[in-house]
């Protein structure tokens, strides 16, 4: 007998996407990107109807719709991060302010990416729940390299990384620019860490620097 198809949660993905909504809307509107609800409704928009679909078994749908929230939140944060950077120079808005931005942004940033890792490791959450076990993928983790039996012991067999396994990877690449204890096997997968590193740097660095700075 066949065992069931392991389905993965997906609400910590869609409150992750919810909670980048919250985080946009925090940041100061002279340094948002839009109108101010405009990222958090379409988030709502295109989350919530992925969720739906994806329990009614419309899985193509939900991934599209997923797909398309993630791209809105990704567009939003770099827009925003490149404003920010841009009006820095220009000595116009107070560190109180800079300091919030900063951290939404960085916040953001955490959650955007870990988004993109859930979505693109392995062909994404719906191709892990078919395999019912995380045997290859873009990010090599601990569990992957235990011999069968060993995972059996453990009650490990199948298996496979959730969202908050990846939202551990994408905490640790903006915190220590690095993926500690998950090397990272793809060249995708490479690309968007040091993409995401580059981010975290730029708003430590730039921003709240220069947020304490002025204090």
């Amino acid at each position: 007998m066949s065992k069931p198809i392991r389905r993965e949660p997906r609400w910590p993905a869609v409150m992750a996407l919810m909670a980048i909504g919250a985080v946009d809307y925090t940041i100061p509107a002279p340094l948002d990107v839009g109108p101010r609800w405009l990222v958090p409704a379409l988030v709502v928009i295109l989350s919530l109807p992925a969720l739906v679909s994806y329990r009614i078994g419309y899985l193509k749908l939900s991934k599209t719709l997923g797909y398309a929230a993630t791209s809105v939140v990704t567009f939003s944060l770099i827009a925003s991060l490149a404003l920010l950077v841009a009006r820095l120079p220009q000595h116009k808005e107070p560190p109180e302010q800079l300091l919030v931005s900063a951290v939404a942004l960085w916040v953001a940033n955490l959650l955007v990416f870990a988004s993109w890792y859930w979505r693109l490791d392995a062909g994404g959450p719906n191709q892990r729940d078919l395999r019912g076990c995380h045997t290859d993928g873009a990010f090599l983790f601990p569990q992957m390299t235990l011999d069968l039996e060993t995972r059996r012991q453990m009650g490990e067999e199948q298996w496979s990384p959730g969202f908050v396994d990846y939202l551990f990877l994408a905490f640790n690449t903006s915190t220590a620019f690095s993926p500690t204890d998950v090397p990272v096997l793809s060249r995708w997968a490479k690309g968007l860490m040091m993409l995401q590193a580059t981010i975290s740097l730029a708003t430590v660095a730039l921003l709240a620097a220069r947020a304490v700075n002025i204090l």
